[in-house]
Parts: structure tokens; C-alpha cells; sequence
């Protein structure tokens, strides 16, 4: 039985600075049925209070920080299991940088343990050419998420995969990536909810991240087609999600 709702946020709630239809009505339902919910996201460049508050402006109200966990949140979590109190070099906005700060991570450019990268507006070529010498010297190559495209209104933009491609292909070597498909995140995500996988939808717009990364976490999966997928695209998958729906607005647990 499906107790909980975990959903991704770009392409799902919203494209660009537009909520996508029936959102709204989708969250209001949730919040009045007091079901539990998270909206997991592969954006790193915002904080949780940043979300909240952009929702808040697309016209959704009533949610509190902890309904939201970002791929740079779980970066920083995974990371701290692995050595504390790191140094880390940043391709990536203040949001990473913020989570990372908050697990007690130093940033620096001499030698530190891990090169981690998001998407970022800001990227340059010394960005580029800084991450390729510190990798080349030994720090973890570490990805927030492996998304190539984001969708915006009117089409779409690069995302974190396009840079991580730029710098593998100059080190020759491949990250390793935390955020979704990875099923680490949704397993943070269940554990945050205090569900077991089985008990949560996870509903998303990738096939290649939200779908396949909710089926081996053992969640039930939900596509929306008001994002990156289209119905067309679903038979290219080895897989395939539980449920289709045209937007988040068809979504009610009752009739799941």
C-alpha cells in the first residue's frame, strides 16, 4: 500500500517559472490529507528555504523546509560518511556549497579530497581547467547529479551531465554520482519520510533518473509526461514505470 509520496521538482512541479498544470491542486490534496511527502531533487544550486520559497512565489503554500531534499544535500550526507572533515573544490552554486560548509567540508584549491560538480550559470573555462588539474592530481571525482538537460519554459538548458562530460573527457576518468539515478538518494529520502521503499510513489518526468532510480529502491514509479518524457520515449526503456500520467494533477492515492 502506497502511504507517501516522494516527487521530483523541475519538469514535475515545475518548468522554469512556471508550475506546471494541476501542481497546485496536487500539493494542496497531499497537505490536506496530511500525507506524507518529499520532493527530492538532482537541483543542487538552491537550499531548501530557497524552494520553499520559490514555490511559495509559483503560488504553493504551506510547506516547511524538511519536505525538501536536494542531490547537494545528499552529496554533502554521503560525502561526510566517507571522511570527515574534507576539503573540496566546487564547480557549483551556493547551494552545494552551503550543504557541504554545513557537514563541516572546507573549500579549497591546494590539494583538496574531492572535485565536486553541479550544474552552475556561472561555469567558465578556469573552472574547467582548475578541475581537470586537481583530478588529474588525485582528488575524488564526485557528480550531484548525471542530468544532461533541465527543462525551462520553451525548451531546455544544459544541466550538471554536460559539465561532468566536459571534464571527464579531459581526465579520462568518470565521477561518481550521487544524486538520482543513484538509489542511495531514495533510500535517504524513504528514511527522512519514515517510510519503507514499498510504501512510496516516487513520481518524476526522467525515465533515466526519477523512474529507474525509484524501481531499484523498491518504490512504486509514477512518469508525468509534462517534463522531459514523452509517451513515445517510454518503449527506448528496458523498463517500465507503474503508472502514467499526464501531470501531477491526475495523481490521487486513493485511486492508486
Amino acid at each position: 500500500m502506497i502511504k507517501g509520496i516522494i516527487s521530483d521538482m523541475d519538469g514535475v512541479i515545475y518548468r522554469g517559472k512556471q508550475l506546471v498544470p494541476g501542481a497546485q491542486a496536487f500539493v494542496k490534496r497531499l497537505l490536506d490529507a496530511s500525507t506524507p511527502f518529499l520532493f527530492l531533487t538532482n537541483n543542487a544550486e538552491q537550499t531548501p528555504l530557497d524552494l520553499k520559497l520559490k514555490l511559495q512565489q509559483l503560488g504553493i503554500s504551506g510547506l516547511t523546509e524538511d519536505n525538501f531534499i536536494t542531490s547537494a544535500m545528499a552529496t554533502a550526507m554521503f560525502l561526510k560518511q566517507q571522511k570527515e572533515h574534507a576539503t573540496v573544490f566546487v564547480v557549483g552554486g551556493g547551494g552545494l556549497i552551503n550543504e557541504l560548509y554545513n557537514v563541516g567540508f572546507s573549500i579549497s584549491e591546494s590539494h583538496p579530497d574531492y572535485v565536486v560538480v553541479s550544474k552552475t550559470t556561472s561555469f567558465s573555462f578556469e573552472q574547467l581547467k582548475k578541475a581537470v588539474r586537481l583530478i588529474d592530481g588525485g582528488a575524488k571525482f564526485i557528480g550531484t547529479n548525471p542530468d544532461m538537460i533541465d527543462p525551462i519554459e520553451g525548451g531546455y538548458e544544459p544541466a550538471a551531465g554536460t559539465l561532468l562530460a566536459a571534464i571527464s573527457a579531459a581526465t579520462g576518468k568518470q565521477p561518481y554520482i550521487v544524486g538520482k539515478p543513484n538509489a542511495l538518494m531514495m533510500m535517504l529520502a524513504s528514511r527522512k519520510l519514515g517510510l519503507h521503499p514499498e510504501e512510496a510513489l516516487m513520481v518524476g518526468d526522467r525515465m533515466d533518473t526519477d523512474i529507474v532510480g525509484g524501481m531499484e529502491a523498491g518504490m512504486k514509479t509514477a512518469l508525468v509526461l509534462s517534463g522531459v518524457t514523452t509517451q513515445t520515449m517510454i518503449d527506448d526503456f528496458p523498463y517500465r514505470p507503474d503508472y502514467v500520467f499526464q501531470n501531477v494533477g491526475e495523481i490521487s492515492l486513493d485511486a492508486l
